[in-house]
């Protein structure tokens, strides 16, 4: 038996089930730090200090969605079966899961019928991290049609398009200074937006400029094909020579980017409050296409690259929990949410805290901490009933 693991672990990316799983806790630790900046009619940052924790907390693992889909990219870019069998695997893999969620979603939050009749057009807003699998679906539908390119494609050829993608990195921060502050904009459901300022092509009846096709997630999964076809094994030192100043810088922009647009909304007056355009303007930097995300994106990757620790701990814990990290991510919520209004009954909130300037930083850690373990247990129990357990799980 113990070989047979050896033998199954021996053709695994290690390094790739270390990263979901850290990906799945920095995803929680996210929605741990939500409730510190939205809140009241959308937006709500009660003190100084809380905008500082948000900040810190959030940027600190803003990688967590890209991680996801390098590691995609990366194991299943160019397909290494034909197009349909591609999709059927990942219609067990991530649409029926999906579908079974969205459909708990809605009976738990909300009322169910009108919940259902929206889901003709979109997701459940309630259950808003379920974007996610929408992004990702589109990432496997244009797969198949790279992949003859991706098998082969040079390494320079390559370097170009991810210089390429790079540069639209910059593109939201370059509509954010275009138009000097929040411009809003109502879409059918109702929910603001920012309006887009227009660039390279781009024009009020035109959304299809320059770089249209060629930015958002499209270049994690090229990163993701470029690490496996070009990429070899780094030295330690060759990796933190690379990793540290990359995290560093992203987390500058990240960071101080969010805490400068807070500052200037409120005047540095507390609390800073809104309606939910603000927060999506305070969240400019974290956005996944925005260079101090792909940053830390590159740093994050490169570190557990060198991660090849495959022993009990990896068998009877990590690995499990990594075939689990899908049905985790669409979960989660259900017990999160309850895990942070306990915590916040038991410790209070912001300065007025138990714990004073530590009970912001406190309540996202243990938050986050103690539904990561809840999740965990209930996604690999739920993925081992027999027949079903995929379907439910994924």
């Amino acid at each position: 038996m113990e070989n047979t693991i050896l033998h199954s672990n021996s053709k695994r990316e290690v390094w790739i089930d270390w990263m979901r799983v850290a990906a799945c806790f920095m995803v929680l630790l996210v929605h741990s730090t939500e409730p510190f900046y939205l809140g009241g009619d959308g937006s709500q940052i009660l003190t100084e200090v809380d905008a500082f924790w948000s900040a810190f907390f959030d940027s600190f693992v803003r990688a967590c969605v890209p991680l996801f889909i390098v590691a995609s990219s990366y194991l299943q870019f160019p397909l290494h079966y034909s197009t349909g069998e591609f999709f059927r695997r990942r219609c067990v893999r991530i649409l029926i899961p999906f579908i079974i969620w969205t459909v708990v979603y809605a009976f738990v939050w909300g009322e169910p019928v009108e919940n259902f009749r929206n889901l003709i057009f979109n997701f459940n807003y309630a259950a808003g991290h379920l974007w996610f699998v929408y992004m990702l679906v589109g990432v496997y539908m244009i797969m198949p049609l790279l992949s003859a390119w991706a098998e082969k494609v040079s390494k320079r050829e390559l370097q170009v398009y991810l210089g390429i993608c790079l540069f639209t990195t910059f593109i939201p921060l370059i509509r954010d200074w275009m138009t000097g502050g929040v411009t809003v904009i109502y879409g059918p459901s109702g929910l603001p937006r920012q309006a887009l300022y227009p660039l390279w092509g781009e024009a009020s009846w035109n959304t299809y400029g320059l770089f249209y096709y060629l930015s958002g997630f499209i270049g994690y999964i090229f990163l993701g094909l470029y690490l496996r076809k070009f990429v070899g094994t780094l030295s330690w030192g060759k990796t933190l020579a690379i990793s540290i100043p990359s995290y560093l810088a992203g987390f500058a922009i990240v960071f101080g980017g969010f805490l400068r647009r807070v500052y200037e909304s409120c005047g540095g007056e507390f609390p800073a409050t809104g309606l939910v355009e603000k927060a999506v303007w305070w969240e400019t930097t974290w956005c996944n296409d925005t260079i101090g995300v792909a940053l830390m994106t590159v740093a994050w990757i490169l570190v557990f690259r060198k991660i090849t620790s495959s022993g009990c701990f990896y068998n009877k814990v990590l690995l499990p929990v990594s075939k689990a990290s899908y049905g985790m991510y669409l979960c989660h919520l259900l017990i999160l949410v309850p895990v942070c209004g306990w915590m916040r009954g038991m410790l209070g909130s912001a300065d007025e805290g138990v714990l004073g300037f530590w009970t912001t930083p406190v309540e996202i850690v243990v938050s986050a901490v103690v539904a990561f373990i809840l999740t965990a247990i209930v996604s690999v129990i739920l993925q081992r009933i027999p027949k079903i357990g995929k379907y439910i799980i994924g």
